[in-house]
């Protein structure tokens, strides 16, 4: 439920801070008041779009913060999304500066406008004053349908399995038409992928075959030097490993006269046992390094093969291992596109998937159809269109995104006719009335707590809009119902009343809106029902309205 909306500097609002409450409540004003602009506010909050030319003239920024209170569907998501959680309540921000750049907040953390639409979407549902207009295209047929009776997962199945089948039906089809070009492609990529397949490079194989290639090819140098380092330390005719021990020998003796030596003494002393242990790495390196010029001939061998099939193929000896992976994989995929009998019962595979959804999408919408066609036909008779009848057809088509049906929406004026679809049987009048009653009856089916009507009931009059504000309140008994109205009559019905005005000031015409309390109200609903004169009999009438 919206608890509180505050906006700052927005079109021609200064300052606004409105506290809302359960049940029905409506905005009134004369026209150009900003009614409307406080929905767009809103809508801000809700991730719409903005842009510089909502920042209040001679103000820097425009700032719109909506408070709602919070549920266990809307708690989910922000668990989902990592975001603060503060005890049941959570606090929409959009800024916008008069350079267009735009910043939202979510709980006071920094989010994007698809989180604040994502979001918004579980909290309010806004119905446009055009919404009836809209109502004429198929597309919203459908989605009114398929939102009312929450089949818009299925429909996303459908679709997802639509999208699978038409892409194998592509590929087959492309196939048949190229198919001289694609098995060309594929002896290529066979005759590519056998020769690094003989290969058999293997992944780090050509820095372990050239550390390999170094050693032997100069293992007499390696044998030679280490033999120089061992002769010299340890087995010449006076190595330095003993001159080192003798000399150790010698300053042990010369400490008792001068303590000072010992330091020195306890340098040589690792120097020694270091030297003994390289004596003993170089007898083992010795013994492992030899002269093979086998071996040198097959790794030379091998360093060529790497390095002829690297140019030939544009890369680095490193990257044969990766490139053998790429068009093994682009073979595979190939070997399967090119395999016509399995591309078609891949093909009728998916196509039976996709009808077996598609039916079971087909028998739900039946069955919201028939259901909502009834609501709306009862809605319809106390709305002064007694007699008339109103229907969802669903008619079969070819496989498509949505589904193997054409749905569209089909209304009988009055009794004795037969139903024709709404775009060409409706007036104005008459398509306001049937859009209020789908608008309120497929809400009264929705999750979200927050149902805003911005002037739906436009076109309508008298008697009719006596029972618009009675169906609006009786929605109100179960969500939070907010509406921009023009008609006295279904203000008269409002739990909690808001009137806006605006006045104009030496730095431009600004918005004010205040809650109305019954005296207030009087007199608002009597200007409504009279214009600019009020009179005795217009209150009288507005008091009357106020107590039906």
């Amino acid at each position: 439920m919206l608890r509180t909306l505050t906006i700052r500097d927005f079109v021609i609002v200064e300052h606004i801070e409105l506290e809302f409450s359960a049940g029905f409540s409506v905005l009134t004003g004369e026209t150009g008041a900003g009614k409307s602009i406080l929905i767009d506010a809103l809508s801000l909050t809700l991730g719409g779009r903005g842009d510089a030319s909502m920042v209040r003239e001679g103000a820097n920024k425009a700032d719109i913060c909506a408070e709602f209170s919070s549920n266990k569907v809307c708690d989910a998501w922000l668990s989902e999304q990592e975001l603060a959680m503060d005890e049941g309540m959570i606090l929409l921000r959009r800024v916008i500066d008069n350079a267009g750049r735009s910043k939202a907040f979510i709980n006071g953390v920094s989010a994007t406008a698809a989180q604040l639409r994502e979001l918004g979407a579980l909290l309010v549902d806004i119905h446009g004053q055009h919404a009836h207009q809209s109502l004429l295209q198929n597309d919203t047929q459908r989605q009114l349908l398929d939102n009312h009776a929450q089949l818009t997962t299925q429909v996303h199945e459908v679709g997802g399995l639509y999208k699978n089948w038409n892409a194998l039906r592509q590929q087959r089809t492309q196939f048949e038409a190229n198919a001289k070009q694609v098995l060309l492609e594929r002896e290529r990529l066979e005759w590519q992928v056998s020769e690094l397949d003989k290969l058999r490079t293997q992944a780090d194989e050509w820095q372990e075959i050239t550390n390999e290639h170094s050693r032997l090819a100069h293992a007499a140098s390696l044998i030679e030097g280490a033999q120089y380092a061992l002769n010299a330390i340890s087995e010449s005719e006076d190595p330095i490993l003993s001159q080192i021990a003798a000399i150790n020998q010698k300053l042990a003796k010369l400490t008792e006269y001068d303590e000072d030596l010992q330091a020195i003494l306890d340098t040589l002393e690792p120097a020694r046992i270091h030297l003994q242990e390289a004596t003993s790495s170089l007898n083992d390196y010795l013994s492992r390094v030899e002269l093979d010029p086998e071996r040198l001939r097959i790794v030379e061998d091998r360093v060529e093969a790497l390095h002829s099939c690297a140019r030939k193929y544009h890369v680095t000896p490193e990257e044969l291992p990766t490139l053998f992976k790429t068009l093994s994989t682009e073979l595979a995929a190939l070997g399967e596109a090119t395999d016509l009998e399995s591309l078609l019962a891949m093909e009728q595979a998916a196509l039976k998937k996709y009808k077996t959804s598609a039916t079971q999408l087909g028998k739900a919408r039946a069955a919201a159809a028939d259901k909502l066609g009834r609501a709306v036909t009862d809605a319809m008779q106390e709305l002064s269109m007694v007699g008339g009848c109103f229907e969802v057809a669903l008619t079969p088509i070819e496989p498509s995104l949505y589904g193997t049906e054409h749905i569209e929406y089909m209304v009988a004026g009055h009794a004795g006719v037969a139903a024709r679809p709404l775009a060409k049987v409706a007036s104005g009048g008459e398509l306001a009335r049937i859009s209020l009653a789908i608008s309120v009856i497929t809400s009264s089916s929705t999750a979200t707590p927050t149902l805003i009507f911005d002037e739906v009931d436009s076109g309508i009059g008298g008697g009719v809009a006596e029972v618009v504000g009675r169906l609006l309140k009786r929605l109100g008994q179960d969500y939070q119902v907010l509406c921009v109205t023009h008609l006295a009559q279904v203000a008269s019905q409002a739990d909690q009343h808001f009137q806006v005005s605006k006045t104009s000031q030496a730095e431009g015409t600004v918005s004010h809106i205040e809650m109305l309390d019954h005296k207030s109200r009087v007199e608002e609903i009597a200007r409504m029902i009279g214009g600019l004169e009020i009179t005795a009999t217009t209150r009288k009438h507005a008091r009357e309205l106020l107590t039906t």
